[in-house]
């Protein structure tokens, strides 16, 4: 939820923000409307209150006529404070969900626009030159035994794969790559689980606008996780943090799952969208004041690995109407796939400021306050990665070369053979 201060101070920024992103901005005045009947409620039903409470007294001193007057005085006002009270209950249910319908306010520096109104900040890297015809991931896997589609979507449908032999030790090489990196940047290593309650998805912000993403078990009432930010973000719902150290840190490695609702026909082939896939993703919890700066280190972490794998890649700025509810700001970092000629996402980088811990109760304390938290999420490692490092790295035998910073944890292995 975004901050009512910010709301009160500043609707027109909110108003802003609600345009940049394509998206309502008459929520705005709703949710104004709805803050100011609930303030209004909340000020008649303390009034009363405090109406009823000095008639005790006075009730406490009385006798004979005067106090029976009181007393039928009290009763009335009894249900006056009773009908005030649900008011007010009303007030709050309805501020609640104006709020929750009102995107997080993004950062002034994000770019305007949709999918395609990116902005590019560097290119690292060359993309590749071969003298002879190249393969694509699926057909590079396949030869070398790592990658099973046809078994896949024999035994789940579409969009699922096996990856076997030398290909499920590559993932399981970059997935512990990328938790030695995070480990020995201070992050605690957490292996969450992937199945969440509706409060702590929703309180993620992920069952607004991408709600047809999600899997969701019905007799359970249970939300397979498309990534483990979401458990990660729930992890200290309703508590108050000690930050005074700094950030908190975690590394979540999990399997995520996403329906790819409306992608149809789009990346069918091999495994660069797929409905179950494994992930290390960074999750912080920090100071508001702090947020921008956690968010280029976890740029910065993320573009440490990339250089470990040895591909090219582009980093953008994601535009507001691209954006999730809840990321103020969002930074992709794009590989080079040479079999389509274009950069692909492997990582994104997103602060959520208090739009998160706002919905999931998460605090910390300052001087004797207590201020809602601010949370931002890394990716670190997917099963993707796979696509990058296949296609940059493949020779003219239809072998491919494993990066140095890869091989010792691949047993010291240095090319993958079909």
């Amino acid at each position: 939820m975004i901050d009512l201060k910010t709301l009160r101070e500043d609707p027109e920024a909110v108003r802003a923000s609600q345009r940049a992103r394509g998206e309502d901005a008459s929520l705005v005045d709703a949710l104004l409307s709805a803050d100011e009947r609930r303030r209004s409620a909340v000020s008649r039903a303390d009034t009363l209150r405090a109406e009823q409470k000095q008639l005790g007294k006075q009730v406490g001193k009385a006798s004979g006529e005067e106090r029976d007057t009181l007393l039928a005085q009290g009763k009335d006002l009894a249900a006056q404070v009773k009908d005030a009270e649900a008011e007010q209950a009303e007030a709050d249910e309805t501020l609640q969900q104006a709020q929750r319908k009102v995107s997080n306010v993004v950062e002034p520096e994000t770019p305007a626009g949709g999918e395609d109104d990116y902005v590019v900040h560097k290119h690292v890297g060359t993309p590749p030159e071969f003298d002879f015809e190249i393969s694509d991931h699926l057909e590079l896997g396949t030869a070398l035994g790592a990658l099973d589609t046809e078994r896949g979507a024999k035994v789940s449908g579409a969009r699922f794969y096996f990856l076997t032999g030398v290909g499920a030790q590559l993932e399981l090489a970059l997935l512990n790559m990328a938790v030695a990196q995070a480990t020995a940047a201070g992050f605690t290593l957490v292996v969450p689980p992937v199945l969440v309650r509706p409060e702590i998805m929703e309180g993620t912000g992920f069952l607004g606008a991408h709600a047809s993403e999600v899997y969701r078990l019905e007799e359970d009432d249970l939300y397979l996780v498309g990534t483990s930010e979401a458990p990660l973000a729930g992890y200290h719902s309703g508590e108050i943090l000690d930050l005074s150290r700094g950030p908190i840190r975690y590394a979540g490695w999990s399997s995520c799952f996403r329906r790819e609702a409306g992608s149809y026909g789009k990346d069918t082939r091999g495994i660069i969208r797929v409905h179950q896939f494994n992930k290390v993703e960074m999750f912080v919890y920090c100071r508001e004041e702090d947020s921008r700066a956690e968010h280029e280190r976890l740029l910065a972490w993320e573009e440490e690995m990339l250089a470990k794998i040895e591909v090219p890649y582009r980093v953008i700025d994601v535009a507001a109407g691209d954006l999730g509810a809840s990321a103020a700001r969002k930074f992709d970092c794009e590989a080079w796939i040479p079999t389509q000629q274009a950069y692909r996402e492997l990582t994104s980088t997103s602060n959520c400021t208090t739009f998160q811990a706002r919905r999931l109760g998460t605090r910390y304390r300052d001087e004797g306050r207590t201020l809602p938290a601010s949370t931002l999420n890394g990716t670190l490692a997917t099963t993707r990665w796979l696509v990058a490092l296949l296609e940059n790295h493949q020779q003219a035998d239809g072998s491919v070369r494993i990066p140095e910073a890869l091989r010792p944890f691949m047993g010291g292995r240095e090319v993958l053979t079909p």
